[in-house]
């Protein structure tokens, strides 16, 4: 079992450099969990992508199916994004070394993680990696 950031999320779905490791780590696990954060930034990926002309409208739809399929069928595990983690992230700015530049969503998937015993986030976020350790986690980047 893995927890997964966005950022790891979306290249399972999008293609890049790191793509192929993602997929071949991902589809090896029983079970990864995400932040429900992760549903709506990965719409606003595959959004952006056609926003960009990146991606068709048919390529965009496609996709968003495939997510949808995957979902369904129950390969992504959605842990709350409720009151207590939202709580726990506001708090953690209070004792966050002033250096750490960390963004309220990075924060938010960070405490989840935290908060649900994971040790280990799958990111490839440059800010996510550099503010899990002052919460305790190792970040573990595909590539």
């Amino acid at each position: 079992m893995v927890f997964c950031d966005t950022s790891t999320l979306a290249k399972f779905y999008v293609p890049e450099s790191e793509s192929a490791a993602v997929r071949a780590r991902l589809d090896a696990e029983d079970r990864v969990v995400l932040s429900e954060l992760a549903r709506a930034e990965l719409m606003g990926v595959f959004h952006r992508r056609l926003r960009e002309r990146k991606w068709s409208r048919d390529e965009f739809q496609a996709v968003v199916r495939q997510f949808d399929q995957d979902d369904l069928g129950g390969f992504w595990a959605w842990a709350p994004l409720d009151r207590l983690v939202v709580e726990q992230a506001a708090k953690t700015y209070t004792t966050l070394p002033a250096e750490v530049f960390l963004r309220t969503a990075d924060c938010l998937h960070l405490v989840t993680a935290v908060h649900h015993g994971f040790v280990e986030i799958h990111t490839h976020d440059a800010h996510q990696i550099k503010g899990a350790a002052a919460l305790g986690l190792t970040p573990v980047i595909l590539a």
